[in-house]
């Protein structure tokens, strides 16, 4: 079953880039869908990359004997442990080192084991790959298990990719609305007003703010270098709550579900959805401190208003 290397359809935002969300039941229909797209694109010369969950990695590798090592493979339980690294770690890093042709990746951000405190930023980050490969020769194809995920994950594939392929059906998606998406799951995440909290004035703070986020996370039982990539993380929210608004911002550190949680609120509101998923550029100074949290957090959630922005980044415990 041959992949075409572009699919056009009515409601794609870009000819170029091909975002189909794969709905498969078995292994058997998986391996029948991938493993041409992949040889296809290596007959073609172009460039392929798997990034799926480890089982699944497995099974291909096996399916394709020897023409795996020419194919890019990448453990997404791993990589895309938070949603919030895929774009530019994942997706955009492969995509960027190989211009000048057609470039085919697959990514299978979303499982059944993924937890409900997860699967809002594994929505959001399928609806946010259309902005960001808008314009670029790239197909990024996205299976979803309809025999293990609930009907909630399988409306929103519909909403987030323009097109569909199930089976030997490849049609568009009359459901596409990835902005809907985005929206919906940015929800208010729960306050809190006791000694989590520490207040942060101005810079002058700053580095007692990091002294407290790790002195919680230690009393949580986070150690060694994730101890210190906690600091790392609470200081970069810290400063970038003080730079982007112009009053002060609270930050909150607690232990909660086997994650040591550290939470900044500030007044201002994130307009930029791709804001701390574009990779480095030269010249571009805005988001990185976010792109910084989102490679050293296990998930990243966020929600802005008119009231202002929560960022909560989720460190796992040993």
């Amino acid at each position: 079953m041959s992949a075409p290397t572009h699919t056009t359809t009515g409601t794609e935002p870009d000819p170029l880039f091909v975002h189909p969300a794969l709905f498969y039941r078995s292994d058997p229909e998986y391996l029948a869908a991938l493993v041409p797209f992949i040889t296809d694109g290596l007959d073609q010369g172009q460039p392929v990359a798997v990034a799926v969950p480890g089982k699944r990695l497995d099974l291909l590798r096996d399916a394709l004997g020897a023409r795996a090592r020419h194919v890019t493979m990448l453990d997404m339980a791993q990589e895309g442990r938070n949603p919030g690294r895929i774009i530019p770690r994942v997706l955009r890093k492969f995509a960027d080192a190989r211009t000048g042709g057609h470039v085919r990746i697959i990514g299978e951000p979303i499982w059944a084991s993924r937890s409900g405190t997860e699967y809002p930023a594994c929505a959001q980050h399928e609806a946010l790959i259309n902005a960001a490969f808008t314009g670029r020769d790239v197909t990024i194809l996205c299976p979803y298990d309809t025999s293990a995920l609930d009907a909630t994950a399988i409306a929103d594939a519909r909403q987030t990719h323009p097109v569909v392929w199930e089976g030997d059906r490849r049609y568009t998606s009359d459901h596409y609305a990835p902005d809907s998406v985005v929206s919906r799951y940015n929800t208010p995440l729960p306050d809190y007003a006791d000694d989590r909290v520490f207040p942060v004035g101005g810079p002058a703070e700053v580095s007692r703010a990091r002294r407290f986020a790790a002195e919680r996370a230690r009393a949580s039982g986070l150690t060694g270098q994730r101890l210190a990539d906690l600091e790392l993380i609470a200081g970069e929210l810290v400063a970038n709550g003080l730079v982007h608004t112009s009053g002060p911002c609270r930050l909150a550190v607690w232990s909660e579900d086997g994650h040591v949680v550290c939470e900044v609120r500030d007044g201002g509101r994130l307009t930029d959805p791709l804001a701390g998923r574009r990779p480095p550029e030269a010249g571009l100074a805005s988001g990185l401190g976010l792109l910084l949290v989102n490679d050293l957090a296990d998930l990243v959630r966020v929600h802005t208003g008119p009231d202002g922005t929560t960022v909560r980044a989720l460190l796992r415990l040993p």
